[in-house]
């Protein structure tokens, strides 16, 4: 008896899912610097000048802002490397993770 490609495997292509993104999401604080969240967006996110700036204005007027979607571990990476580099430089800068 000949096995095509499906029989005998754990899984399938069909039966394969792709991982689940996640949002990272920065909330306004009221002594974190616009110039800041800025240069985090562009640092830490790759964002150009002008969607960094876009980002930063709606996480200062609606009190978050989405910084990028990734799989789970690139995002709980930049999330963490975001709050670290904010505490280094005095910024209580947060940010949440949010599934998509």
């Amino acid at each position: 008896m000949e096995m095509n490609e499906t029989e005998g495997s754990i899984a399938t292509e069909s039966a394969l899912k792709p991982p689940r993104d996640y949002k990272v999401v920065l909330l306004n604080d009221d002594y974190t610097t616009k110039d800041f969240v800025v240069y985090i967006l562009e640092s830490v996110f790759r964002k150009n000048q002008p969607e960094a700036v876009e980002i930063m204005e709606s996480v200062h007027k609606t009190g978050k802002g989405v910084a990028g979607i990734y799989t789970y571990d690139i995002a709980a990476t930049k999330a963490q490397k975001t709050v670290k580099l904010a505490r280094a430089n005095g910024f209580p800068l947060n940010c949440t993770l949010e599934s998509c």
